[in-house]
């Protein structure tokens, strides 16, 4: 027989705690966002990973590694931002099914109008509310609880 798991009431409230304070830190900036007149979040984790990814964009599978979008979300988020002029999709050399993603110039400048919103809302929904030590102990914690542990 094996013995069950259970949760003490301290993980259930830190649980509880934690994914209510999440959705409400995403939809108040997905609001700001919105209100701005700009796209959703998502597209800006789109945009910002390919802009890390520099001019050879990235595939497909690596936007899926790197944002943790499933396979069908991927596609037709990016089938979205191609038909709105924020990323190029450019055939690969050695694969004649494959594609590389690359953001546009457009695209940039979405992500960088977005990132000015974004950027106050993580400022006023999060460092204007707690201390620097705090904000250190916070990210140290939710890193533990990372797969693998963040120690950054």
């Amino acid at each position: 027989m094996t013995e069950k798991a259970t949760p003490s009431p301290e993980a259930i409230k830190a649980w509880a705690r934690l994914m209510r304070v999440s959705r409400q830190l995403v939809e108040s900036t997905e609001d700001a966002l919105k209100k701005g007149g700009l796209p959703p979040l998502a597209w800006y984790d789109v945009l910002h990973e390919l802009a890390e990814a520099g001019e050879g964009g990235l595939r497909p599978f690596q936007l899926i590694e790197r944002t943790l979008f499933a396979q069908y979300n991927i596609s037709r988020l990016l089938a979205r931002l191609e038909a709105d002029g924020l990323v190029e999709k450019l055939p690969v050399a050695d694969d004649g099914r494959g594609q590389t993603i690359r953001i546009s110039t457009k695209g940039r400048e979405t992500r960088r109008r977005m990132w000015a919103v974004y950027g106050r809302s993580i400022e006023e929904l999060v460092g204007a509310k707690l201390s620097t030590d705090e904000l250190n102990t916070v990210s140290a914690l939710l890193g533990r609880l990372r797969h693998p542990p963040a120690d950054d």
